[in-house]
């Protein structure tokens, strides 16, 4: 997952070449990134820690039992031990520079893929003890339907739109309300999507769930 088609069709080249390698898809979208993980189930991720500069992505493409491996491309204004030690306790698995040769990107994917955790030796150090969480993600980890409550409600849906939307009742959308403003820390639901966004766990433009 990448926000330049260049970069995603480079890589997609690269890795359709590797003999033990199978390329499924990319995009550059939050919300398509989990449709395609759930439609397709791959091994490995790739994601770029510009689109998920506080994990919130990584564990969600990890939870509800994903058996996908996240590894974060990660860019130089993100090596920093703060960013690695969220990443990995969110449930990122294995990490690479983004602008590493494209063969210690490979690496990297093998490695996690084979192992379940790898960190190129240039961010090694910044991970100060901290290990690849053993569960993806931790426990204020939205789940998938309170990820999709989130969104529509970031579309302006109301409980009783947001429950005709999803086929539930309006009791069970206020269930999962209340459990995203607690996992976010919010005060109310504007404040929910405003945080969510900051975060990086919603971004405009990009295809809706349902």
């Amino acid at each position: 997952m990448d926000p330049l088609p260049l970069f995603r069709e480079g890589l997609a080249a690269v890795v359709r070449r590797t003999p033990s390698m199978h390329w499924l898809g990319a995009t550059g979208h939050l919300h398509t990134a989990v449709r395609m993980n759930e439609r397709l189930r791959p091994d490995v991720l790739l994601v770029d820690s510009l689109l998920d500069p506080q994990g919130h992505l990584a564990a969600l493409l990890t939870g509800n039992g994903s058996p996908a491996l996240v590894v974060s491309l990660v860019r130089d204004p993100h090596r920093t031990a703060k960013y690695v030690r969220s990443a990995l306790t969110a449930g990122v698995r294995g990490m690479v520079p983004r602008a590493a040769e494209i063969g210690e990107v490979l690496h990297a994917i093998s490695r996690t893929h084979a192992e379940g955790t790898y960190l190129d030796p240039t961010l090694a150090p910044l991970a100060a003890g901290v290990t690849p969480a053993a569960d993806a993600g931790s426990r204020r980890t939205l789940s998938r339907r309170e990820y999709e409550v989130l969104q529509l409600i970031a579309d302006g849906m109301e409980n009783q739109a947001v429950a005709n939307a999803l086929f539930v009742s309006v009791e069970t959308v206020r269930t999962h309300v209340k459990n995203i403003l607690r996992k976010l820390r919010a005060r109310d639901r504007t404040h929910a999507v405003s945080l969510a966004y900051q975060a990086g766990l919603l971004s405009g433009g990009t295809v809706r769930l349902g």
